[in-house]
């Protein structure tokens, strides 16, 4: 007989925003927008509810955002402050379980199943909103659920300072009615594919056998059968494995050539050694991301025999899969490093000559 899990997912609202209002009396209820500068062409890192009412959304840029709401603060994100908070406020889940599985700054999964009985969930997770509010003075939202697909859409469902209750018993008859944007995992261009299926709500997926939706979808379409019935088997993993480390950023304006785009790439690479030093990682695949003028993105990776963790290799793969890109002909606004496949530093030999494949 399968156990019935009690998992918690709690969301913090408009996070970085928040924080900023807390730390600055004179911002609060009004609209806050934290992000670059519209002249960087930065985008929206989040924004407060009351600019929210305008229209503004995270990852739009800052200068459409201004102009739905020219009355709202801009600031610059402190991510060093932020992670200092979010540490405050990972101490008070661990509070409660050590089964915490975090995803962001501002969110986690908890698993509260071996430290309650029936019922108990829900006090748990109105304690963790009350402590967040009492200590820091910030507001949560949580979902309560039996599992983690369903936690994490209950927790949007009251937001700002919701608390949602889903009841094993209810779990299917509530994921069937679900708008299948609701489905973490499908955005627009996959909800776009949904429609052109007929496929609006969750229980529209059960009108396909499992491999026809793998057809359609690829590997997410097993899943969204389970999905659509409430049914989720994945576990809360207190300790989750980091799998990349990426840096990337915007040109000012559009630039033409390799020259620019190598000379971007040179500056990103010796950061991107910063912190991956700091994190006492090296890796073995590098990608190049490029975001044309039009917002056409695409991707090159290549997998070295040995991973590296300085600039110079990085950039001598880099060079080779600037070679499959149209960068020299087409304009370009953003390009990116991310390195993956990644090991200990401290029990790999890095230092080897690099020769690329």
């Amino acid at each position: 007989m399968s156990v019935t899990r009690r998992i918690i997912h709690v969301d913090m609202d408009a996070f970085y925003a928040s924080v900023e209002q807390r730390d600055r009396p004179e911002l609060r209820g009004k609209p806050v927008i934290v992000g670059g500068l519209p002249s960087e062409r930065a985008v929206v890192c989040t924004a407060s509810y009351e600019a929210r009412r305008f229209g503004v959304k995270s990852a739009m840029p800052v200068a459409k955002a201004l102009h739905l709401c020219p009355s709202a603060t801009l600031l610059r994100p402190d991510f060093e402050r932020y992670s200092a908070v979010s540490e405050n406020i990972h101490e008070i889940f661990r509070r409660h379980t050590p089964l915490v599985e975090p995803l962001s700054l501002d969110e986690a999964f908890l698993d509260v199943s071996a430290v309650v009985s029936d019922g108990g969930a829900t006090a748990i997770a109105r304690a963790i909103k009350d402590a967040i509010r009492q200590e820091l003075d910030l507001t949560a939202s949580a979902g309560v659920a039996p599992n983690k697909f369903l936690a994490k859409v209950a927790s949007d469902l009251e937001k700002p300072n919701g608390l949602t209750v889903i009841r094993p018993e209810a779990a299917e008859a509530f994921a069937l009615t679900l708008d299948v944007r609701k489905i973490p995992g499908i955005g627009p261009k996959t909800e776009e594919l949904c429609h052109r299926y007929g496929i609006r709500q969750a229980r529209d997926f059960l009108r396909y056998e499992p491999q026809a939706l793998q057809h359609i979808f690829g590997r997410f379409g097993a899943e969204l059968h389970d999905l659509a019935r409430g049914i989720d088997p994945r576990p809360v993993t207190a300790e989750r494995e980091r799998v990349s480390i990426g840096i990337e950023d915007t040109f000012p304006r559009d630039i033409t050539g390799l020259a620019p785009c190598r000379a971007k790439l040179a500056a990103l690479a010796t950061r991107l050694e910063e912190r991956m030093a700091e994190a006492s990682a090296a890796g073995s695949t590098i990608t190049l991301k490029v975001k044309y003028g039009d917002f056409t993105r695409i991707t090159r990776s290549r997998t070295l025999p040995e991973p590296v963790a300085t600039a110079a290799p990085i950039l001598a793969t880099l060079e080779l899969l600037l070679a499959g890109t149209d960068v020299s002909t087409r304009s370009v606004r953003l390009v990116g490093i991310q390195v993956s496949r990644l090991a200990d530093q401290s029990s790999t030999q890095l230092h080897l000559p690099f020769t690329p494949e």
